[in-house]
């Protein structure tokens, strides 16, 4: 097969490639950085590269303009080299806010009632163990295991019976031993496998001399989320949280939501590459949360990640897979199926996670293939599994994860809401980065906006709650109607006919950072009223199926990091949000991050997430015909029955009397 030479202005050497291969993939072999967050197929537009010289074949060229693909633009991903080429990379987006609360440790409290002797599975027992001599040949390990059943500590009824020993461990147990004058403290492991009731005991280190009690024994909990990853480094003594790090997940750049990702993984060698990512994600968050409690320590010695002795991991099914590598195509196909709902205990080592290399890696139960471990960690510590009121929890992303009940009863369902909401498959849409617009008013006589950008200055693009706001601001304005069809008719230029349709510009270029203007099309709509619809309707059915109406439920948890974001009033005139009393809903943040948490420090919590799970009673929303018919019906502002809206009834009554 014939080669051609691929040369990247961000690159001194050309790169050597067949005849078909990707421009997305010369690149990567260049080691250039294109962003797809489509996952590759060619949905987004964001991966658009200009070719300079040379032949390419577009296999698609969504949202590319003719002038655009006159001037030499192409997508990555959708386009194959088929000669020598001189290809010139736009600035790719970066990330400068982050989307997760900016909470402190302080604001973290230890659950009531806490105690490491009883409640924590990593257990520390110092030994004082007698030398061997000619009379007593005693092998190394065998005098460390009878040291330790003899041990009955106050935290178990008996001693240890059957301690696992990892080879690493064996490997130095005899220099630590010596070393030490045989006055050692074993770090111990004593937990529930995940899938059947039996106790692990296994020794996870043997240090020199005796820790005195109060010294810090290091935990994490991590929260893996399709956009952004969250950890906690925890002290298991105290059960406090010493440091709280978050940063987007690097998948992003492969996929904004799971399917994107799914599809990623499944071409050649994506699998691999998408779990090098989060595992970068991951490693660079526990070095920021190690150096953070160094300065807490007062020391830049003395503490590293191999302090680290256990890990909780939550997240939904896709990323848990990912993570793990295990292969996640079923999880999209027909009968939407996970590799593993309950995850055996794993140790650091098995999944290449930098820390101790055998510390206890426990994975949270999910439930199905779209509602994962995320979510039984988020009931846990939303305590919706231990109330008598009628709750919805709802987690509000790329995948709309929605649990109904109380503690007599859960029942859940997941619908695909896709990355509009995250600025995804939206012309001027960008995630809630500085230049983002957050908030939008516009003015009903003149239908002039007004903004608020994320970091002040000129505007750049619209964040997913941007969006809410500039999308209910039109509807209760006029300009649009229910349909989302813009009205033509308003004395105004900022509708208008542009190249991608009828569009309403929010910012003239004149007063953007991009110097262009920045609009909403008819597209952009049809896509957020597709994501708040199957939103709205994925919950309306849930509560139909149990027979629960909506103004039954007496509160409304949403869970998540954008979810703080939204605003209430603008969420419900989109009919994003049921029309509730706004004293029912609450903003939780990142529930999932703080079910891994008590889940790290407690065994009775871990319990909780397991039973939880086996609970949960799921609804597969895609075998049910009146998903459909519920989402026909909400594809409009704010629903086709405006009955279920009545303070928007209301609202618009008032600005346009009837």
């Amino acid at each position: 097969m014939k080669s051609h030479q691929v040369k990247f202005d961000q690159s001194s050497e050309a790169v050597q490639v067949p005849t078909g291969t990707l421009l997305s993939e010369a690149a990567r072999l260049a080691g250039i950085e294109i962003t797809q967050p489509c996952g590759g197929q060619g949905r987004c537009g964001r991966c658009a590269v200009q070719v300079q010289s040379g032949a390419v074949r577009r296999r698609s060229a969504l949202r590319l303009s003719r002038d655009d693909i006159e001037a030499g633009f192409a997508l990555a991903c959708q386009s194959v080299v088929e000669g020598d080429l001189q290809v010139y990379v736009p600035p790719q987006e970066k990330i400068e806010r982050r989307l997760t609360t900016d909470l402190t440790a302080l604001e973290v409290r230890v659950p009531e009632g806490y105690s490491y002797e009883r409640d924590q599975t990593i257990r520390r027992v110092r030994l004082s163990l007698s030398p061997p001599s000619m009379e007593d040949q005693t092998d190394d390990l065998s005098r460390l295991l009878s040291g330790l059943r003899q041990q009955t500590p106050a935290w178990r009824q008996e001693g240890f019976k059957n301690i696992s020993v990892p080879l690493n461990l064996l490997r130095k147990l005899g220099d630590v031993l010596r070393m030490s004058d045989w006055q050692v403290t074993a770090i111990v492991s004593l937990q529930q496998a995940s899938a059947q009731e039996v106790e692990i005991e296994r020794l996870i280190d043997v240090l020199p001399g005796h820790v005195p009690d109060d010294e810090p024994l290091w935990g994490l909990a991590i929260d893996v989320g399709t956009t952004t990853v969250t950890a906690w480094l925890v002290d298991l003594v105290s059960g406090q949280v010493k440091a709280q790090v978050s940063e987007y997940n690097g998948q992003i750049a492969r996929g904004e939501d799971v399917i994107s990702r799914i599809v990623y993984a499944s071409k050649e060698g994506g699998g691999q590459e998408l779990r090098g990512m989060v595992l970068d994600t991951i490693h660079a968050l526990i070095d920021t949360a190690c150096k953070r409690v160094m300065g807490l320590m007062g020391t830049e010695e003395g503490f590293n990640r191999c302090q680290i002795v256990k890990a909780t991991i939550a997240g939904n099914s896709t990323m848990i897979h990912l993570l793990l590598g295990i292969p996640a195509a079923t999880i999209r196909l027909a009968p939407f199926v996970t590799g593993a709902n309950h995850i055996p205990l794993l140790t650091a080592q098995e999944i290449d996670l930098n820390i101790h290399p055998e510390a206890l890696v426990d994975c949270l139960p999910g439930v199905a293939s779209y509602v994962g471990a995320d979510i039984t960690a988020g009931v846990l510590s939303s305590g919706m599994d231990d109330t008598t009121r009628v709750t919805l929890f709802m987690d509000v992303g790329t995948n709309g994860e929605i649990v109904l009940g109380s503690r007599e009863w859960l029942v859940t369902c997941a619908c695909s809401a896709g990355p509009a909401f995250e600025g995804a498959g939206v012309q001027h849409g960008m995630r809630a980065t500085r230049g983002a617009i957050e908030e939008v008013w516009i003015n009903a006589s003149t239908s002039e906006p007004t903004c608020r950008v994320i970091g002040g200055g000129k505007p750049r693009g619209l964040c997913g709650s941007g969006l809410i706001s500039l999308l209910a601001e039109m509807f209760m304005t006029g300009i649009v109607d229910k349909r989302g069809n813009l009205n033509l008719h308003l004395p105004t230029e900022r509708v208008r006919d542009g190249e991608h349709g009828l569009e309403y510009v929010v910012a003239w270029a004149a007063e953007t950072e991009t110097g262009q203007d920045i609009a909403i099309t008819h597209v952009d709509i049809d896509n957020l009223l597709r994501a708040k619809g199957a939103i709205y309707a994925g919950y309306s059915v849930l509560s139909d199926s149990v027979g629960v109406p909506m103004e039954l439920i007496e509160q409304m948890l949403i869970g998540g990091s954008f979810g703080k974001y939204i605003n209430v009033e603008k969420a419900v005139q989109i009919g994003l949000l049921p029309d509730l009393p706004w004293e029912r809903f609450q903003f939780l943040g990142n529930t999932s991050v703080r079910g891994a948490y008590h889940a790290l420090l407690s065994q009775e919590s871990r319990q909780r997430i397991r039973e939880i799970a086996s609970r949960m009673t799921y609804i597969e929303l895609s075998a049910d015909n009146s998903f459909y018919e519920a989402f026909m019906s909400a594809l409009f502002l704010p629903h086709t029955e405006m009955s279920r809206f009545p303070s928007v009834e209301a609202a618009l009554n008032e600005i346009t009397p009837v």
